[in-house]
């Protein structure tokens, strides 16, 4: 328990003394005053806690993605110097077909990460695109059919988001490390007339798929997600959200 905490509960607990007086010696109306002042000093006590105790949680929180977000441009930066010395290989060796050829991966990549950029809930976008920086064993693939802003449709987009990402975290702190390369998840949108699909496909393997089982229905529910289709697996979990009109 903080330190804060333990002021505020020692605050409200010593409320009970001069309670417990006023009700053993009724008669005795100053202690009532005494009760009402004590009370007053009591919740003083614990507000003025209660409100440091959000400012440092803010500021933890602040500090937190302020360091997601240089983690993240660290990331695209380290990126970008290697498509820039890929392509300079390129043009050293004269090879301008490949070169063309990089720069379509370049701008089909580009393309998409414009794509989740207007999914349109902050919380979302935030984590997919800081996804690289938390874990190593895990690579997240993210594909959108056409434009797609979940703010526009009729569902409720950010309890919608918030399952998205527990399925991810799902996946991820249940996926068997592997001395090769990295597990692949690949999550990818595509919306129809009367429904948003929703499919994950892994590659790679889980250190219990039962549990997994039990736990991607446990943080669909309330979320307008629906399995689509009789069998689920890990390998792949196909997902509807009825777009109701």
């Amino acid at each position: 328990m903080s330190r804060l905490s333990s002021i505020k509960l020692y605050a409200a607990a010593s409320v009970l003394l001069p309670a417990a007086a006023v009700l053993i010696w009724r008669s005795e109306h100053w202690l009532l005053a005494v009760f009402v002042a004590w009370s007053m000093l009591a919740a003083a006590v614990w507000i003025k806690a209660e409100r440091k105790e959000q400012e440092q949680r803010h500021a933890r929180m602040t500090h937190a993605l302020q360091s997601a977000s240089v983690r993240t441009l660290n990331h695209h930066r380290h990126d970008w110097m290697n498509d820039l010395q890929v392509l300079y290989g390129y043009i050293r060796m004269g090879k301008t077909d490949r070169m063309v050829q990089y720069v379509e991966q370049i701008r089909e990549r580009m393309n998409e990460e414009s794509k989740i950029a207007r999914l349109g809930v902050p919380s979302l976008i935030a984590f997919i695109q800081s996804f690289r920086t938390l874990t190593h064993s895990l690579q997240l693939d993210v594909r959108i059919e056409g434009e797609l802003n979940l703010t526009e449709l009729p569902i409720d987009s950010e309890r919608f988001a918030e399952a998205i990402m527990e399925l991810i975290n799902l996946y991820r702190f249940a996926i068997k490390p592997s001395s090769g390369e990295a597990a692949k998840l690949s999550l990818a949108f595509e919306r129809e007339e009367k429904a948003l699909l929703v499919t994950f496909r892994l590659n790679g393997e889980l250190n219990d798929p039962a549990q997994w089982q039990q736990g991607w229905k446990q943080r669909v529910r309330g979320s307008g997600l629906s399995a689509a289709g009789a069998e689920q697996s890990p390998a792949c979990l196909h997902l509807q959200a009825k777009l109701a009109h």
